[in-house]
Parts: structure tokens; C-alpha cells; sequence
């Protein structure tokens, strides 16, 4: 367990439970499928499986969306020399460098329908056969593939072989989000920064409480990639500074698109003063703004390109509702006048909403 936690770092229980199957799995030739969004450190598990395997081999990785298709069988498989225009001699695969060791297949779910069948054959027996020859060579290798894609819909399309599906799909792995293990991320920019320091770069970058209280809050829809994105934004942009939770809002998050239910949380936070507005102005006699400037809502869009607008405005009823009735100690009366609106009408939306006095 050991070589494992100097790979994956972080304590959640989600990562918890993960090493324990990595630990569990690592020294048997199990092919392992590792699942996971983009970013989210699918390679890391890779390489901690591969460590703590003990296998004599090298860890050798293809990423199967990046390599053209019609280049991709001689990447994996090898060619002899003139098979093809170009093959100027003869040229191993990735399965015979893998040899003794672990293959990495990253992207499965891009590689093209005929390779796929020529990898299932392979697979089956142990031997590959380079581009442009007969002869078959026996290879001892540990099979891991990932991906970011749903295979077994994939499968239902067509566009993905069921046969291999079942073949690679024998020790599922499931890399959890880093919102979803938030609590690690004070421990993943200690660990980020020292590898930036290990390639040579100079960077000393410190965060204070409430910039680590903002990064933890956010729900990172790039995962641990963007969070060494934001590390790298932050060693050019305070580098020798103490980064402040401002900082991290205003110069270091770019949001990208999140659906709504995962924004909720994050519009809310992000508009509490908002509300907070909205309860000062209700016990004002003549209240000058019975709701928040709409250019105050602009500024939300610092950090979310899109959002449900309809679900929001609910909220926001919901909000001002529930504030009104509680300045009024439930009188709905005096709720719908410091609301402007008709008492009926208050009555509607309190049904509607499931409101309560």
C-alpha cells in the first residue's frame, strides 16, 4: 500500500476504498478497466497498479485517441520492414515492449472497430503478429484499459465489440471526481507543487485558509487537471504571495459549464449577499430596492457560462418567500405587502412551492 499512496494521493473515503481494490487486484494478471472523467488521474492508477504488481516488465502506455487510426495497429502491434510505405525497417509494438510488464490502454473506447477485433484475437492468445509478417510471438503481458466513455452504451450503438467489452470489463475500477473527494484537495496542491518544484520550475505559492476553503468548495468539472492548471495560474500570478480566497475567485477558477443541479450550491454561495439584501430591504418602510440590481447577477457569470434560468428564479421565489414570511413571523398578509403582491397571488405561490407559514 506503501508504493500506492505515493501515487494517488489523498485521504477521502472514496480514494480509500479505491486503493484497497488497486492493492487487491495489483498483483494478479487481472485485466483491469479503469473508468473515470477526463482528468480525473485514470493514468495514476494505472501506474500505481502497474508498481505494486511487482511485475519485471516496463509500464507502457498508448493513448488510443491520440494516434490515427490507420497508424495505430503498427503502434501496438509492430511492423517488419517494407510493409508499408515509410517502414524503413523493422519496428516492435507496444505489446512486445510490454513484455513481462504492463500495457496501458488509455481511450479504449476510441479505438476503431476493425482493430478492435485484431485486439480481442491477441488478447485471446497471448501472441501478436506485426503489420506485414506471419509469424506470431508469444508476449507476457498485464492488460489495463480506461476511459472517460460509457461502453455499455457504446456497445448498444454498435460501436464497440460486446466480446471485448466482456474480455477487458473483468475488474471494473471507478476513479471518483475530485468534488466528489473534496476533502483531498489541500493534500493534492502540496503534492502538485512538489512536482512542479521536482521539473525545475520555481514556484512557491502559499494558500490561506479561506483560498483552500474556495478550492475545496468548487466542484472542478476538470478534476485534478484543472486543479494543477489553477496551481501553475497561481505560481505566475502570486508566485512568493499568500493566495486569498479573492484571489482564487477573481483571477484563478474558470468555470466551465456545469448542469444545474451541480451549480446550485455554487449560485447560491456566490449570491448569498443577495439574499441578505433582499431581507435588509423588507423591514424598510419605503424599501428603494425591493430586489437586487440586475447587474448585480452579472457578476455570476465570472464563473458559470450557462445556467437554468427558470430553476433559479424558483429559488429565488422560494428565498424571498420564506424571508418575508419569517420577518413577518408568518403573516401572510404583511408578507405580500412587503413583497408587492396581491395576498391571493402569495397564497398561490406558497401552494405551489410547498410553503409553509
Amino acid at each position: 500500500m506503501q508504493a500506492i499512496d505515493k501515487i494517488i494521493l489523498g485521504n477521502s473515503l472514496a480514494v480509500k476504498e479505491m486503493k484497497k481494490l488497486i492493492e487487491m487486484v495489483s498483483p494478479s494478471n487481472t485485466t483491469v478497466l479503469i473508468q473515470g472523467e477526463t482528468g480525473s488521474g485514470k493514468e495514476l492508477v494505472a501506474e500505481a497498479l502497474h508498481v505494486a504488481s511487482g511485475r519485471s516488465g516496463s509500464n507502457i502506455s498508448v493513448n488510443c485517441a491520440a494516434i490515427p487510426s490507420e497508424l495505430l495497429e503498427s503502434e501496438l502491434f509492430g511492423h517488419e520492414k517494407g510493409s508499408f510505405t515509410g517502414a524503413d525497417r523493422a519496428r516492435p509494438g507496444r505489446f512486445e515492449q510490454a513484455d513481462k510488464g504492463t500495457i496501458f490502454l488509455d481511450e479504449i473506447g476510441d479505438m476503431p472497430l476493425p482493430l478492435q477485433s485484431k485486439l480481442l484475437r491477441v488478447l485471446e492468445g497471448r501472441r501478436v503478429q506485426r503489420v506485414g509478417s506471419s509469424k506470431e510471438i508469444d508476449v507476457d503481458f498485464r492488460l489495463v484499459c480506461a476511459t472517460h466513455q460509457d461502453l455499455d452504451k457504446k456497445v448498444d450503438k454498435g460501436e464497440f465489440r460486446a466480446d471485448l467489452f466482456y474480455r477487458i470489463n473483468v475488474f471494473p475500477i471507478e476513479v471518483p471526481t475530485l468534488a466528489m473527494r473534496s476533502v483531498d484537495v489541500p493534500i493534492l496542491i502540496d503534492g502538485i507543487i512538489e512536482k512542479i518544484k521536482f521539473s525545475g520550475q520555481d514556484i512557491n505559492v502559499k494558500f490561506s485558509d479561506d483560498a483552500l476553503k474556495v478550492l475545496s468548495n468548487y466542484n472542478w468539472p476538470g478534476n485534478v487537471r484543472e486543479l494543477r492548471n489553477v496551481i501553475e495560474r497561481a505560481s505566475v500570478l502570486f508566485n512568493d504571495r499568500v493566495v486569498s480566497g479573492e484571489n482564487v475567485k477573481d483571477n484563478l477558477l474558470r468555470l466551465k459549464a456545469p448542469e444545474p443541479d451541480e451549480e446550485q450550491e455554487e449560485l447560491w454561495s456566490a449570491s448569498s449577499n443577495l439574499v441578505d439584501n433582499i431581507e435588509a430591504n423588507i423591514d424598510e418602510e419605503e424599501p428603494s430596492l425591493p430586489i437586487p440590481k440586475p447587474e448585480q447577477y452579472k457578476d455570476w457569470f465570472l464563473y458559470f457560462d450557462k445556467m437554468d434560468l427558470r430553476k433559479h428564479l424558483r429559488d429565488i421565489e422560494i428565498v424571498m418567500i420564506e424571508a418575508a414570511l419569517e420577518k413577518t413571523d408568518g403573516l401572510v398578509s404583511q408578507a405580500s405587502d412587503s413583497l408587492k403582491l396581491r395576498r391571493t397571488t402569495l397564497i398561490e405561490k406558497m401552494k405551489k412551492y410547498g410553503i409553509s407559514k
